[in-house]
């Protein structure tokens, strides 16, 4: 047997593939959803996984401001800003945050589960997050899967 026929492949902006994919995160748990959404968009789920390159899926959230949080979250969870300045730092509770912008919740899960790299901000770039049921990648197509169907 040859040993040398095999050759490991390694993907690169010009092989990979982007696909464009919805998911609808009407009653979903944030955490759930958004860590199967960056499994989504740095693009583990496929065989041709390179860990340096972008090789993940565009995909579009919708309904965001349905999401669910499990016990007292909406009260006790905390997002923290800081402004830089001397007593700049605001905090505000989940409910505040959904009421404000509903999208950053998603946002900021996702975000957080993505390598902290010049690679992680442009994987960022291919998640696209809408409160309603319209989006504005139409045109893209995007294949509507469920969330249980995903490992």
């Amino acid at each position: 047997m040859d040993t040398l026929s095999y050759k490991t492949i390694s993907a690169n902006s010009a092989t990979v593939t982007k696909n464009w994919v919805l998911i609808d995160a009407e009653n979903e748990t944030l955490g759930r959803l958004s860590s199967k959404v960056a499994n989504l968009i740095r693009g583990k789920h496929k065989t041709d996984f390179t860990p340096h390159a972008d090789c993940g899926d565009n995909v579009v959230v919708i309904n965001a401001d349905k999401i669910k949080l499990t016990g007292n979250k909406w009260e006790d969870k905390k997002y923290i800003t800081f402004s830089g300045y001397p007593g700049g730092q605001k905090t505000a509770t989940a409910a505040e945050v959904m009421a404000k912008k509903p999208t950053l919740m998603v946002e900021k899960a996702v975000k957080g589960m993505l390598p902290k790299n010049k690679l992680g901000r442009a994987i960022f770039k291919n998640l696209y997050v809408y409160a309603g049921a319209e989006h504005q990648q139409e045109a893209q197509q995007p294949k509507a899967i469920k969330l249980s169907d995903l490992k």
